[in-house]
């Protein structure tokens, strides 16, 4: 039987000069979407400190909180009192020397579901994310303690059934990857939701901004289009500064794709919420029409797992 519609928000912003007045400024976002009338609710990247991955620093190793913890906890209550799903992207301590780029999913019973840990670690000027995070698992993950874990799992992609829809997460450098993409929606995801961190460099941007977005939107209405499934990204916005660098803009730009790749909603450059209604009946509709996934000659495919296949450079 296919789920009812459901509305999705992307809270698209940059933060604040300390982390909780960051927090308090997205529960009053967190709220306004509520009341309009959004039921699942996406955070960016990391969404309550400053992107701290552009320099070294062992300091910003303190950022990481456990989950649960202090943030999810005030969270959780929230979402219960609202009755909505939260997607909570933030810098998880797992263990002493184990950090992770993570994102906590809370029912709308305020009801932590589970973490996704991210799975593509980037390492790019002003990215240096390979020094703070270690990557998701491709073996089962471990749950925090009391979670209700995934609906579905598989080499470390996750969805999670929640009240109103059954969400795969993924996290920026997560969403050029059509494996990843793919792999959620077989899990049965209706929504694929990407928090994101993602910007300009501003030395580039004269010359590569535009393209920079226009490919970053084009990958995604790919996921989309290729897995009959809803894509949507809520990136964060707005200039970041860095002693010693020339810091990032970052461009926000977020968007919702329906499965058959047409924008239901996409942003500027501002701080906004933007929301959708999703109707888990494009899925259905779109993969009779485009059976992709029925198509698919998995009896093939085995040189996928290599990283390599083509000729050695001499």
């Amino acid at each position: 039987m296919t789920a009812a519609p459901f509305t999705v928000a992307l809270i698209q912003d940059g933060v604040a000069s300390s982390k909780a007045e960051t927090l308090d400024r997205t529960i009053a976002r967190i709220r306004d979407a509520h009341a309009r009338g959004a039921q699942v609710i996406c955070l960016k990247e990391l969404f309550d400190a400053p992107y701290f991955c552009k320099t070294l620093d062992l300091e910003r190793f303190d950022l990481a909180e456990p989950i649960p913890g202090p943030t999810v906890a005030r969270l959780s209550a929230l979402a219960r009192e609202l009755e909505v799903v939260l997607v909570v992207p933030l810098y998880e301590r797992q263990a002493a020397g184990v950090y992770r780029n993570s994102a906590v999913i809370i029912d709308a019973d305020g009801t932590v579901q589970g973490v996704y840990r991210k799975m593509h670690i980037p390492h790019d000027p002003l990215f240096e994310e390979k020094y703070y995070f270690a990557p998701g698992e491709s073996h089962d993950p471990v749950q925090p303690a009391g979670s209700r874990g995934p609906a579905g799992e598989a080499g470390g992609f996750m969805v999670w059934k929640t009240r109103y829809a059954t969400i795969g997460v993924l996290i920026c450098w997560d969403q050029w990857y059509p494996e990843a993409a793919r792999i959620t929606s077989l899990l049965g995801a209706d929504i694929l939701l990407y928090p994101t961190a993602i910007g300009w460099h501003p030395a580039e941007k004269a010359e590569w901004g535009e393209a920079q977005v226009q490919a970053w939107r084009t990958a995604q209405r790919a996921h989309a289009i290729a897995n009959g499934v809803f894509v949507a990204a809520a990136n964060r916005t707005g200039f970041e500064g860095e002693a010693g660098t020339d810091g990032i803009e970052f461009f926000g730009h977020s968007f919702v794709y329906d499965p058959f790749g047409r924008p239901l909603a996409e942003a500027g450059t501002d701080e906004t919420i933007l929301l959708a209604t999703c109707d888990p009946r494009h899925v259905e509709e779109t993969r009779r029409n485009w059976p992709f996934l029925r198509d698919r000659r998995v009896d093939a495919y085995g040189p996928l797992l290599n990283r390599w296949i083509g000729p050695q450079d001499a």
